[in-house]
């Protein structure tokens, strides 16, 4: 079996492109060889069966090679719009040594917006850190995502600057721009201000009032960000948006940072749940699997 992409193998390549191919290749395999097998054999023309619907369009061709129910879309049943808000605040490049939330976030972006070409859909790219610093246009052609590609790849080399975290207003500005019910997809470590938490849930609901589907992908390094899991000496922790710093030993404040983080994460997904928006916390030290695996449940249920 072909070894998994990691982090590490992402900084011995300098072709976007070629990444993300191969990452969508290796995915559809795996879904193959799995339980899956059949969840997305095809990927342009089918959508998967639901109970009760007409079974008038059911392709029974497919049914017979995958043993799942799948029904013959339509064109106009296929176009999908996606904005993906991709969060290059100064936090999303912990670690330091790989950009690890942000490098990962990118190549996911990049597999996404592969997989949405490959299924005639339209994507468009919002990069975002106090403010929308960079916006495309909403498009399905080839030449739009080899630009996508290209700008995923300049991202990845830039380096950080000093900016806060606004998701709130970057989520507001979105759902106020976009006319068409679409598909919201947002990569962020959602590390804001600590008491801007209701106004990060009031920019989601803003989203799903606008009747927007949406995906949270939570990006966090888990070892370090949530069980703070450092060897125990002096450390200097600095905050890599305020440039605040901190002088301790990890035994020190563990307990109390494992609770408070642990209670936020909570939090924000209990407000996700409320608000019908697909919250899925990932870890950069996992596979890329579970997001691709994740937006395609999603677009399953989205017509």
């Amino acid at each position: 079996m072909k070894k998994p992409l990691t982090l590490a193998d992402i900084q011995k390549f300098e072709n976007m492109e070629f990444l993300a191919k191969q990452l969508v290749e290796g995915f559809i395999t795996g879904l193959h060889q799995s339980p899956y097998h059949g969840f997305s054999v095809e990927f342009s023309e089918h959508r998967l069966y639901n109970s009760g619907e007409s079974t008038r369009h059911i392709d029974w061709k497919v049914f017979a090679r995958t043993d799942k129910l799948f029904v013959k879309r339509y064109e106009e049943e296929t176009n999908l719009r996606c904005h993906m808000l991709l969060d290059v605040s100064p936090s999303m490049y912990y670690p330091a040594e790989n950009n690890g939330k942000l490098t990962f976030s990118i190549l996911c972006a990049a597999a996404l917006a592969t997989l949405l070409r490959k299924q005639r859909d339209a994507v468009g790219l919002v990069t975002f850190s106090d403010k929308i610093e960079l916006q495309t246009p909403v498009r399905s052609t080839a030449s739009h995502l080899h630009t996508l590609l290209l700008l995923l790849q300049k991202q990845m080399e830039q380096q950080p600057t000093a900016k806060d975290t606004n998701v709130a207003e970057v989520v507001h500005q979105i759902a106020q721009q976009i006319q068409k019910r679409s598909l919201v997809i947002i990569f962020s470590d959602m590390l804001s201000k600590l008491d801007d938490s209701d106004t990060i849930f009031a920019a989601l609901q803003h989203l799903k009032h606008q009747k927007h589907e949406v995906l949270l992908f939570h990006v966090m390094d888990r070892k370090t960000e949530e069980e703070f899991e450092f060897a125990e000496r002096p450390y200097i922790f600095v905050d890599s948006e305020t440039g605040q710093e901190l002088k301790l030993q990890p035994s020190q404040v563990r307990d109390h940072y494992r609770t408070a983080v642990e209670s936020y994460k909570k939090e924000l997904a209990l407000k996700c749940g409320q608000y019908k928006i697909d919250f899925i916390p990932v870890d950069i030290s996992e596979p890329f699997d579970k997001v691709l695996y994740s937006y395609l449940v999603k677009r399953a249920k989205v017509r």
